[in-house]
Parts: C-alpha cells; sequence; structure tokens
C-alpha cells in the first residue's frame, strides 16, 4: 500500500482533484462577477465548503509536487478577490477557501523565489483592488434609502418584480419627495444549489417610475393572448417599430440590402435627389434610382445588390480584401462601411451621409404566426400599475429584454 501511495503515476491522477478544486473556486470567482448570491443555509454552506477545503487541502499536500498542483496553487488566491471583494460579509464562504489557498502557497512544491514573487503579486493585487473598489463604493455609488413594499412573481412564474420606494438623499422639508419604481426581472436565469440560490445582476428592468412617492400601489397581473396584445399595440399606433436579429429579419423574407438606408444626409446632397432641407426621414436605398445612387458612390447590380463604385485604400484595408475587387455592401464588416463613410466628406470635412443596416420592421406588418416564430408565446403574463399596462411579456420577448445568455463587463456589475 505504501509503494502504491509512493508511486509517481498515483500522485498525477489524484492531483486531477487539485485542479478540480481550483476549476471550482474559479467558477465562483465567476459567478461573484455576474450573479448576486442568496444563501439561505448558512450552517450547512460553511460546514460543506471548510469540509471539502480540508479534503482537497491534504490531496494538494500529497500531490505538492505535481505540475496540476502547482497551477492549482497559483490559481485559487488570484480567484478569490472578485469574490472576497463583491460577496464581502460572506465569511463562512470566503475564510476556508483562502485559508485553504495560503497554505497550499506556501506549502507547495514550487521553488521560494516563485512562491515570494507570486506571494507579493497576490498581496498586492488584494491590497490595490481593495483599495480601488471600496473607494469607487464610496464616491461613485449614490447612497440612498430603499423600502421594498411588495414583490412576487407573476402567474406564469417566468417574472418576478418588485415594488421599491426611494427617498431622495437631498430631500428638503418643503413639497414631496422620492420616487415609486416597478423592477420586473426574468425568473428563470437563477442558478439554484442546495445551500445557495445565484441570481444575474443587472436583469431588472424599471417598467414604471412614479415620481413622488406613490402611497396608494395596486400591482395586477393578468394572463393575455398574443392576437389581444397585438390589437392592442396596433390601436395605439400603426408605426411602432420593433427592432430584430439579422436571423430574425431572413426569416421574415428581408434581404441584407433592401433594408440599406441613407441616414443623416446632407442638405446639399439632399437637393440633388430632389428632396427637401426638412426631408430629414431616412432614405432607402431601394428608393433611388442608380443615377441617384451614382451621386452617394454606389452601385447597384442586376441582382439588386449594392456595391461600392470606388472604394478607397481605407475601405479595402478594413475589409481585408485586395484592390481592384468589387465590394458588395453585404460583404463589408462593421469597419469597412465605417471608412466608407467616412471616406465621403465635403470641402470642409463634414460628414455627407451614412450607410446603415435597418434591423427594424413595423408590428402591423407581422401575422400571427410570424410573432409565434419570433419567440412570442400565444399567452404571457401583462403587469398593471393601478390600472394601467406597464409591462408586457409580448415586448419583453420581441425586444430581447432579458437577454440572459449574454455576459458583458461593465462597471455596473460592481454596484
Amino acid at each position: 500500500m505504501k509503494s502504491f501511495f509512493a508511486n509517481v503515476w498515483t500522485k498525477r491522477v489524484v492531483a486531477i482533484i487539485s485542479l478540480l478544486y481550483a476549476f471550482m473556486v474559479c467558477r465562483l470567482c465567476y459567478f461573484s462577477i455576474f450573479y448576486d448570491i442568496h444563501i439561505h443555509a448558512r450552517v450547512q454552506q460553511c460546514l460543506t465548503i471548510t469540509s471539502v477545503s480540508i479534503v482537497a487541502l491534504l490531496i494538494m499536500l500529497y500531490t505538492r509536487k505535481q505540475i496540476m498542483t502547482r497551477i492549482a496553487s497559483f490559481l485559487i488566491l488570484p480567484a478569490m478577490l472578485p469574490v472576497v471583494l463583491l460577496y464581502f460579509g460572506e465569511w463562512g464562504m470566503i475564510i476556508p477557501i483562502i485559508l485553504t489557498g495560503v497554505a497550499i502557497l506556501l506549502l507547495s512544491g514550487a521553488g521560494e523565489g516563485a512562491k515570494t514573487a507570486l506571494g507579493t503579486v497576490t498581496l498586492l493585487l488584494y491590497i490595490f483592488g481593495a483599495l480601488g473598489y471600496f473607494l469607487f463604493a464610496s464616491f461613485f455609488v449614490t447612497a440612498t434609502k430603499q423600502d421594498v413594499i411588495e414583490e412576487g412573481v407573476s402567474p406564469s412564474g417566468r417574472y418576478r418584480y418588485r415594488v421599491v420606494n426611494t427617498e431622495d438623499s437631498s430631500k428638503e422639508d418643503e413639497g414631496p419627495s422620492g420616487s415609486t419604481a416597478v423592477y420586473v426581472e426574468p425568473n428563470y436565469a437563477d442558478k439554484k444549489y442546495s445551500f445557495a440560490t445565484f441570481t444575474l445582476k443587472n436583469m431588472e428592468r424599471v417598467v414604471h417610475l412614479n415620481r413622488p412617492i406613490c402611497e396608494d400601489i395596486n400591482i395586477e397581473w393578468k394572463t393575455q393572448s398574443r392576437q389581444e396584445i397585438t390589437q392592442e399595440l396596433n390601436a395605439i399606433s400603426d408605426t411602432i417599430a420593433i427592432h430584430l436579429s439579422e436571423d430574425d429579419l431572413e426569416y421574415l423574407g428581408y434581404s441584407y440590402d433592401e433594408k440599406l438606408r441613407l441616414e443623416d444626409v446632407a442638405v446639399s446632397m439632399r437637393f440633388k435627389i430632389d428632396r427637401t432641407a426638412s426631408d430629414v426621414d431616412p432614405i432607402y436605398l431601394n428608393d433611388l434610382s442608380d443615377e441617384q445612387l451614382a451621386l452617394f458612390g454606389i452601385g447597384r447590380d442586376s441582382d439588386s445588390r449594392y456595391y461600392i463604385l470606388s472604394p478607397t485604400n481605407a475601405v479595402y484595408d478594413a475589409a481585408k480584401v485586395k484592390g481592384n475587387k468589387r465590394l458588395y455592401f453585404s460583404d463589408l464588416n462593421s469597419k469597412a462601411l465605417k471608412a466608407f463613410n467616412n471616406s465621403n466628406t465635403d470641402d470642409f470635412g463634414n460628414q455627407l451621409f451614412n450607410v446603415k443596416k435597418d434591423n427594424t420592421v413595423y408590428l402591423n406588418t407581422l401575422s400571427d404566426e410570424q410573432l409565434g416564430k419570433l419567440g412570442v408565446p400565444e399567452t404571457g403574463d401583462v403587469m398593471y400599475f393601478n390600472g394601467k399596462v406597464c409591462f408586457r411579456y409580448y415586448v419583453a420577448e420581441l425586444e430581447d429584454y432579458f437577454d440572459v445568455d449574454s455576459r458583458h463587463i461593465s462597471i455596473d456589475l460592481l454596484n
């Protein structure tokens, strides 16, 4: 048995657990950046994390000279910095992992020079990271008094809401102040574990804001069909535009070229295409003749595809295409399109126009079947605030209010 545990291959295999523990810490780091934590069994959570950390530490000490364990020892403490800052106060979770990270860093099989260097860098990261974070929290995060006066879940369980009264920090004696806001967020994007639940940050959307604070509040949810909401919206306006993705536009039968249009057209250019100075609406390329398009340096082939008549070297470089090749707008990347727009200026350097792709369609042009294909369920939740509609599931789905799959680093994550 002694020879079995002394075998180098046994240690290499067991060292995989060290990487798994480091992976768990890195995943917790990821959660701390993008999720808020709600612990509902603190004692059990603390005991579980402590037990796992002790076992992991014993395994890492046993395999401390293996490369996988050395890598794990270098990762744990830096990965815990966001956790310490953003989950500050959750000591039952933080302390066992930090102690494990410190112990394995000091006792790992890495050279003393490497451990000293990494320890110094990690210590500086914690000092300057904590200083920067708490300075940000002190100077840039507004201190306001908020009271949650009501919260709940929609009938379908897909959304949750809360009603918050906020008192102004600079409240004066005379006159009403403060505000009442209704927040809605998805109820299907949580990460639920036995001891804690993680909820996505910055998913809340203000669907109603009332100033000053509203004393009488009545929140009511109703279930409405897709057809009913479509009729209501079209009755309000027949020019309601919705923003769609490239795939959705393609499904509806729109080609890239027929959605191209000219925006911010200079007055001098408008006159050349028989427009007046007051005609400020975007101009679709499909509405222009070949002669008018040529004034903008744009050509149209027999398949109604648009291309640049005389691309500059800057456009070719941005498109990463060699010269003397026809450049179609549908093949341009964002940099090449920007280079083309910037190349069309007057004698004073002012831009004459912008070619952009319109990603909107009017709601009244869509059938109920098409709306279903675009992801709008047949029925869903509608919220009323004191008798007035403030949230429709229909609009939330079409406008992609809650993009739960994308992750973007922003300052708002630090709040």
